[in-house]
């Protein structure tokens, strides 16, 4: 079952969905968690903490969970 992270704009970069989530605290963790875990988007293994996320986008992070954006 994946976890649904709710955006109200076009959408949000990988690092503002890592701290929407509850995954950091704060964004400048992003860099650090990024390079310390693998996240795989839509199917693809991606770092990049500008990556952008829109509606109907998953998220996996292994230890951490499956997420969609809605």
């Amino acid at each position: 079952m994946n976890k649904e992270i709710q955006i109200d704009t076009e959408y949000i970069t990988l690092g503002q969905f890592l701290k929407l989530a509850e995954i950091i605290d704060s964004g400048g963790m992003a860099k650090w968690f990024l390079s310390e875990h693998e996240v795989i988007v839509n199917g693809e293994q991606d770092q990049r903490r500008g990556r952008k996320l829109r509606i109907g986008d998953q998220i996996e992070i292994q230890n951490f969970g499956a997420f969609i954006i809605v």
